[in-house]
């Protein structure tokens, strides 16, 4: 608090101090008191008058430093309400009653919105998981037809119904949660055996190695991002020699798993960029991108505990790795 603002808060206290001192020095001037008194009682009045200001500055800057402690400690800000010291003086005790029912109106209206938010995404999971059933059925009647398109647009449609599903799962993961111990190479097989058909009819070469390793996370969602991954890496194997490697190394606090493909890479100015709701690139099939793929991967590692990135060096290659760590969430094996 500047000492400027201080007093202008305090312009009107001061002046009516300023002005009974005056009033009682013309008074006690017609009483007839030798000047030298009068003189001595307005230079002590005046003394204390500032006496007191400065020592109430102080107290004051005080209590906001206090205040501002406070609200920068809060992670939740609209929580100041309930700490914010108490106050004898009427108007500030007006003010921090008019603050708490303001955070308690905002509190209600948020738990409102949240519990709407809730109800919508278990809708909208409810729904995805309702869809899948029709869609089984029907990808297993395609598996022995020569209708390859639909069964390709089939695969599309599931594929977009586990994003949506797993968009709505990401903002609440709790409930679908559960770290356990798993074999990097079983996960990578299930994910291989679901885009086998796409993978044999564009002649990919697959190379795995070292993936008999042990890692600490949810099998389920560690499938859809790996899924993600292999999908993109399978769209965008434009070039003769298609290839790609799946293969972990041992770092000295966990485990990197990379998906490393010979694809058309990514341009250097959209790396950064990769993991960004919607984004497709400059150089990406842009109409048969959502942006979502990537995204989803990114948020539900960063909810799992785990760190992915990306390198790519354009018509050359792109990698992905993901980092498991060893701690508290993904103990050592």
């Amino acid at each position: 608090m500047k000492l400027t603002s201080y007093l202008e808060s305090k312009i009107f206290y001061i002046l009516f101090q300023v002005s009974t001192i005056m009033i009682l020095s013309l008074l006690l001037g017609f009483s007839k008191i030798p000047l030298f008194y009068i003189a001595l009682i307005d230079i002590i009045s005046l003394v204390l008058l500032i006496v007191y200001l400065i020592c109430d500055y102080y107290i004051q800057k005080k209590k906001c430093i206090q205040i501002t402690n406070l609200v920068d400690q809060l992670d939740e800000k609209y929580y100041i309400s309930e700490i914010i010291p108490k106050s004898s003086n009427i108007e500030n005790k007006a003010y921090i009653y008019a603050l708490k029912q303001a955070t308690k109106s905002m509190n209600d209206k948020i738990s409102k919105l949240e519990q709407e938010n809730l109800d919508y995404r278990e809708y909208i999971e409810s729904f995805a998981h309702e869809i899948k059933t029709p869609i089984s059925a029907l990808s297993l009647s395609f598996d022995n037809s020569k209708d390859k398109t639909s069964k390709k647009e089939l695969d599309k449609i599931d594929m977009y119904v586990d994003q949506i599903l797993y968009y709505a799962r990401c903002e609440n993961p709790e409930k679908d949660y559960f770290v356990k111990r798993l074999i990097l190479e079983d996960v990578v097989h299930d994910v291989l055996l679901k885009y086998r058909t796409y993978l044999l009819q564009k002649k990919i070469m697959i190379e795995t190695n070292a993936l008999d390793v042990t890692v600490y996370t949810d099998a389920k969602w560690l499938l859809f991002i790996l899924s993600q991954i292999v999908q993109n890496s399978i769209k965008y194997l434009t070039r003769s020699k298609k290839v790609i490697r799946i293969f972990s190394t041992k770092e000295t606090d966990g485990i990197c798993l990379h998906i490393w493909d010979s694809g058309c890479g990514i341009p250097d100015c959209d790396i950064p960029r990769v993991f960004e709701k919607g984004f497709t690139g400059s150089n990406r099939m842009k109409s048969f991108s959502t942006g979502m793929g990537l995204y989803l991967s990114k948020k539900l590692c960063d909810r799992l505990g785990l760190d992915i990135r990306i390198s790519s060096k354009e018509k050359e290659y792109t990698e992905v790795t993901i980092f498991f760590p060893v701690g508290t969430l993904h103990p050592n094996s």
